[in-house]
């Protein structure tokens, strides 16, 4: 219950997550602060956070959860088959990344594990943090992997001009990022590994642009640049039906699709099993 505190920051909310009644969350709570000598919650009538020995206390109650889920999970095995629930982080665009079959392929062979597809605002850089956390068990990214995460590179895609069907520069093979520099662009939001890219290769070029929309998703992009909002660049994986795309002439680097899991932790079984799924599909 400690660690559902933890990441909802609400006992109810806590509660609702764990079935069980508010009153029973505080308690246990409080017995855990009585059991390590210190608080682990500021609280206010409206709020509480983590104190700094809750910051502390919180990844080794995160892994002895997960050490008990691991536990019970290969208690079960082989003969109760996998169960349980995986949780993975992923970009909105789940038909390119073939999601949606791995999952059903899963499924049929685990059906009493839940997958719990879960994206983040701010892209891969939000993934690797809740990864981090021990709120993901899995992730997808498009970011170099840091060192406190183990991952498995799944595919290597170039970025590409996304225009409008009416734009000049469509009428090339290749297009340039200074050819670009005074239109009107569209792009997802701070976090995103396509972002991150192409916004170092902008600055390395010394190019300035002008963003005009930013959008929570990669399909959404597409969809402002099919209106002619404006221009973008993008991982050819994502779908652009009525737009053009282009090859870029710039050393840009490619979009690397990983995906990640937290080193130095075992993954439960079913984890694991999924994400063998995936790398079976994709790497």
């Amino acid at each position: 219950m400690l660690v559902a505190v933890a990441e909802e920051l609400s006992v109810t909310r806590a509660a609702a997550r764990v079935h069980a009644a508010p009153s029973t969350v505080s308690a246990s709570v409080r017995a855990a602060e009585r059991s390590v000598g210190a608080p682990l919650f500021e609280r206010t009538t409206r709020s509480m956070r983590l104190t700094a020995a809750g910051e502390r206390v919180l990844p080794a109650a995160r892994a002895a959860l997960e050490a008990l889920d691991r536990v019970r999970a290969e208690a079960r095995e082989p003969a109760a088959g996998l169960r349980g629930r995986v949780r993975v982080g992923l970009f909105p665009a789940v038909d390119a990344l073939g999601v949606p079959a791995a999952a059903s392929a899963f499924q049929e062979r685990h059906p009493d594990v839940e997958l719990t597809l879960i994206s983040s605002p701010a892209g891969s850089t939000g993934l690797h943090e809740e990864v981090r956390r021990g709120r993901l068990d899995l992730a997808f990214s498009a970011l170099p992997r840091p060192v406190d995460l183990a991952g498995r590179l799944l595919d290597e895609l170039p970025l590409v001009a996304v225009l409008p069907a009416d734009h000049p520069a469509a009428a090339s093979d290749r297009v340039a990022l200074a050819d670009l520099a005074r239109e009107r662009w569209v792009d997802t939001l701070p976090g995103y590994a396509n972002r991150v890219l192409l916004e170092t290769a902008l600055a390395a070029a010394g190019i300035d642009r002008r963003l005009v929309v930013q959008a929570g998703d990669l399909p959404s992009v597409v969809a402002f640049v099919r209106a002619g909002t404006g221009v973008a660049v993008l991982p050819s994986i994502v779908p652009t039906d009525g737009c053009v795309t282009r090859e870029l002439s710039d050393d840009v680097p490619p979009w690397r699709l990983s995906l990640v899991w937290r080193a130095g932790t075992p993954l439960a079984a079913a984890a694991a099993a999924f994400r063998d799924e995936l790398v079976a599909r994709r790497g």
